[in-house]
């Protein structure tokens, strides 16, 4: 049997750990309840027990916790950051999830047993860059940045010391990862330094009697006809009139699903495959977690992988397999 592709999952709540868990998930990752993660949203993540009880509850079932500190630190403020990487070190994690060069310093430092992955946040892409993460700061893994084909992900395995992670479902974005501009520029909270993209408490939707208007902070950014399904209202998934004529202009709804092409991305040398959704319910991750663990599972046996299923969990019910399989330069 081959080696078998490790799924990492999301866990934006207790019950959503419990749930990815049971549907077969090796590990999930998480953040605590404040701005030093990147899906800092209320109602969601982590209070320092609930994190005691969900690493208890992991490894009871044979499963990691990675605990993302992947938002930059604020100048001169860095004791919360510190205090995550702290706490997730003293209550049992199994990694934490890093981002930025002085918190990955600190992490090596004060807690050298603790295993540290390079967050997307990051952007590294390059062999170089990687190769700088784990000289300098001991990193054993990095989650890839997508924008890399399945081609260009193996050569690079064969150029780095440390094992790759690579997202397999879940939102596209259209900027550079960890360097998104577009909600600070609206709403002045950054996805990189506050943890959250077009927060929910700059978000109206407005009943026109025929239409709905969604609305981020002062911008339009989608016109709904009665009866369409209305998106939650990001810039770069908003709907804008240009040269008279109303379209997408950044990016369309549709969801990453790489289900199709894991033989692919086990013959080039992946480690683990991330599937995106903190954000999402308990629902949608027990439906993508069973699939992505059937698939998984056939794939290591050399079968062929089940597929399908999972078009009533993407955004606007369209799915692509984005820059994994692009033909443009």
């Amino acid at each position: 049997m081959t080696k078998r592709l490790e799924l990492v999952c999301p866990a934006g709540t207790p019950a959503a750990l419990r749930a990815a868990i049971d549907a077969g998930a090796d590990a999930v990752y998480l953040g605590f309840r404040d701005e030093t993660n990147a899906r800092n949203f209320p109602g969601l993540n982590f209070n320092r027990n609930e994190l005691a009880q969900g690493v208890a509850y992991a490894h009871e079932n044979g499963a990691k916790v990675l605990v993302a500190v992947n938002t930059y630190p604020e100048a001169g403020n860095p004791g919360p950051w510190h205090s995550a990487v702290d706490d997730a070190a003293m209550l049992g994690a199994d990694a934490v999830i890093l981002a930025d060069i002085g918190l990955a310093d600190y992490a090596q430092r004060t807690h050298p047993d603790l295993r540290r992955h390079l967050s997307v946040q990051a952007s590294a892409s390059n062999a170089e860059a990687i190769r700088f993460y784990h000289r300098a700061f001991g990193v054993k893994r990095v989650v890839l940045p997508r924008v890399l084909t399945v081609a260009e992900i193996a050569r690079l395995n064969t150029e780095i010391p440390v094992e790759t992670e690579v997202f397999v479902f879940g939102g596209l974005c259209v900027m550079a990862e960890g360097r998104c501009s577009l909600s600070s520029y609206v709403t002045g909270q950054s996805p990189n330094m506050n943890g959250v993209c077009s927060p929910a408490s700059h978000v109206r939707y407005v009943d026109q009697g025929s239409r709905l208007v969604s609305k981020l902070g002062d911008f339009t950014v989608n016109v709904f006809a009665d009866g369409e399904q209305a998106g939650y209202p990001t810039l770069c998934k908003g709907r804008f009139v240009a040269e008279g004529k109303a379209s997408y202009l950044f990016e369309e709804p549709t969801s990453l699903n790489a289900i199709d092409i894991l033989p692919e991305l086990m013959a080039a040398g992946v480690t683990a495959l991330k599937i995106e959704g903190r954000q999402r319910s308990r629902a949608y991750v027990t439906k993508v977690v069973t699939a992505f663990r059937r698939a998984v599972d056939a794939a290591a046996r050399g079968e062929p992988v089940p597929t399908g299923g999972l078009e009533t969990v993407t955004e606007g019910q369209r799915e692509t397999t984005g820059a994994y399989s692009k033909s443009w330069q």
